[in-house]
C-alpha cells in the first residue's frame, strides 16, 4: 500500500471559520503574535495568554470539519495516509483521520509549563491561572510558541522520508521548520500543492489552484480514480 503523507495548514480549517494565524495586518484575532504566542508573554501575563487560547479553544468546539478533512479520509480506504498538520485544531481526528501528527501542539491538550512531555487532555475546558499541572506547575496550552523546539519535527521528517506520494494543502510553506518538510520527500515521489494562492517550492509539484474544500475534493477523487 502506497504511503502518501499530506501536510496541512490553516488554509484547510479557514473553511470551517477557524482563524488563519496572522492576517494581513500581522494581528491574531487583534492581538500582536508577540503578546499571546511566546513564553515571554506568558511569563509576563499569563492570565491574558490563558484567555486568548481559552476563545480559540471555545471558537474549535463550535467548528466542524468541513468537506476537505472528510475527503482526506476517504484515502485511507486505497492508501496508507500520515497526516502532518501545522494548526492546533482536532479537525482532522473529528473527521475520521487516524493518523494525525500536529507540529505546533493541539487546543485540546495542556502541559506543565516545565515539563514538555507532561501533556493532559483537558478537552474543551479552559485553563485558569492555578490550574496545575500533575508535576505542580501552572497548566499552559500545549502549544508550540515561537522561539520554542518544535519536537515533532524529527518524526515528522521521517514520515515524509518514506513517502510516496507527498501532498500540501492549505499553508504557504513559509514558516520553518515545517516549510523544510517537502526537501525530506525523494524526488521521484510525486508532489502536489492545494492552495488558491502561489506557493514558492523549489522541486517539481502539480498545482492546483483552489480552496481546500473543492481542490481537495479533485486530487482525492485523482489518486482515487488512478488506483
Amino acid at each position: 500500500m502506497k504511503k502518501i503523507v499530506i501536510l496541512t495548514g490553516a488554509g484547510i480549517s479557514a473553511e470551517s471559520g477557524i482563524s488563519t494565524f496572522r492576517d494581513s495586518d500581522g494581528l491574531w484575532e487583534r492581538h500582536r503574535v508577540e503578546d499571546v504566542a511566546t513564553h515571554e508573554a506568558f511569563e509576563r501575563d499569563p492570565a491574558l495568554v490563558l484567555e486568548f487560547y481559552n476563545q480559540r479553544r471555545r471558537q474549535l468546539f463550535q467548528a466542524q470539519p468541513n468537506e476537505a478533512h472528510r475527503q482526506l479520509v476517504r484515502l485511507e480506504e486505497r492508501f496508507d495516509v500520515r497526516i502532518v498538520t501545522q494548526n492546533i485544531d482536532d479537525l482532522h481526528e473529528r473527521a475520521g483521520s487516524r493518523h494525525v501528527l500536529h507540529l505546533h501542539g493541539l487546543l485540546t491538550q495542556g502541559r506543565s509549563d516545565r515539563d514538555e512531555s507532561l501533556i493532559v487532555d483537558i478537552g474543551n475546558r479552559d485553563i485558569h491561572l492555578g490550574d496545575l499541572a500533575p508535576d505542580g506547575t501552572q497548566l499552559r496550552p500545549h502549544i508550540v510558541w515561537f522561539g520554542e523546539a518544535v519536537p515533532n519535527i524529527e518524526p515528522a521528517a521521517a514520515l515524509c522520508e518514506e513517502a510516496d506520494l507527498f501532498v500540501v494543502v492549505g499553508t504557504s510553506l513559509a514558516v520553518y521548520p515545517a516549510a523544510g518538510l517537502i526537501h525530506y520527500v525523494r524526488r521521484d515521489a510525486p508532489c502536489y500543492v492545494v492552495d488558491p494562492k502561489e506557493v514558492p517550492v523549489s522541486r517539481k509539484v502539480t498545482f492546483i489552484r483552489d480552496v481546500a474544500t473543492r481542490g481537495v475534493t479533485q486530487l482525492v477523487n485523482q489518486l482515487l480514480s488512478e488506483q
